[in-house]
């Protein structure tokens, strides 16, 4: 087993639904292969400051259900410093760690990637953020569960913008990503999706506009990617106000609702797999890798590919939202 007899487990960054599930596959994954596991709270805080304790398989008990993440999470200052990677790397050796499975987003796996060069430790992560940003993988963990979320927020929503015949701008999360944005107008039939990946090549809003989306329909959606570059669901508005007074505007930010929520099947199968993938990549003494899914099938991406690459979206995908719109 590459010398490796106990392993770390942590969530780290912004909590998504289906982190629970790879906890739990993490863990009795280890269990079965003979690997002792210990549980850190507070991710890499938790590391630094000692939260760390043995987990068994009924530590694990009933909680795939559950959205958030049972090991709780949080930023970490001195994890930021060498000093802080210090106490964090002597906490290991005093627990008997000897690898790490990190669950989180970019700057989780970031962390991670730096902490394994300085202290030569095999570490795995798993891509568990709702923005579905991180490269080398089709989908992350939460990604799914958050987008039904917004569907189902959408859907909502809707009836009451044609009740009043009103604009809609609805901001989503997704950071400088726009897959939530992108992906929930075709999922709920908005007309138009203004995401940050094209912000700066067209007037998203103005080209909207333009094209006379709404003379036919007593009511308009439009999804709005949280971004500086997008201005957000706000900033849009605003400037409708100023520049389209005719139209009557109205904005809702669906916020940290997209987190919560017990996770799809999607999503708490996904995390399963990646779980049981992780220790996997361990056993085979892999190392600085995120575990990803392309094409249904698990892969191994190196840490620098995951979190540098800028993950591309389908850009097809827009043209479809505007032919579907008319």
């Amino acid at each position: 087993m590459h010398g490796i007899n106990c392993i770390g487990v942590l969530t780290s960054g912004g909590d998504a639904p289906g982190m629970n599930a790879a906890i739990r596959a993490v863990t009795r994954t280890a269990l079965y292969n003979g690997f002792e596991v210990r549980a850190i709270y507070h991710g890499f805080k938790g590391l630094v400051e000692g939260e760390i304790v043995p987990f068994r398989s009924e530590n694990v008990s009933n909680i795939i259900q559950l959205g958030g993440t049972i090991l709780k999470t949080a930023r970490s200052q001195a994890f930021m410093t060498y000093e802080g990677r210090c106490r964090a790397y002597d906490n290991m050796q005093k627990e008997g760690i000897d690898a790490l499975v990190v669950i989180g987003g970019d700057g989780s796996l970031a962390g991670a990637r730096e902490f394994a060069a300085e202290f030569d430790l095999p570490i795995v992560g798993l891509p568990g953020t709702i923005d579905n940003d991180l490269s080398g993988t089709d989908t992350t963990i939460g990604y799914d569960t958050a987008l039904n979320t917004i569907v189902q927020a959408v859907d909502k929503i809707r009836d009451t913008a044609m009740s009043h015949e009103r604009l809609f701008f609805i901001e989503v999360m997704g950071r400088n990503a726009g897959f939530l944005a992108l992906n929930g107008a075709i999922a709920t039939g908005a007309e138009a999706a203004i995401i940050p990946e094209i912000a700066t090549e067209v007037d998203q809003l103005g080209e909207l506009i333009r094209s006379g989306f709404n003379h036919h329909k007593n009511s308009s959606i439009v999804l709005v990617a949280e971004s500086e570059v997008t201005g957000g669901a706000m900033g849009l508005a605003d400037r409708v106000r100023k520049e389209y007074p005719e139209y009557d505007v109205r904005v809702t930010i669906l916020g940290h609702v997209q987190r919560g929520g017990s996770p799809t099947a999607a999503d708490r199968i996904l995390a399963t797999r990646m779980g049981e993938a992780a220790i996997t990549a361990l056993t085979e003494g892999q190392r600085n890798v995120m575990v990803g899914i392309q094409n249904d099938q698990l892969v191994y991406v190196p840490f620098s590919k995951a979190i540098r690459d800028d993950k591309p979206i389908n850009r097809n995908l827009l043209q479809t939202i505007k032919m579907l719109s008319i």
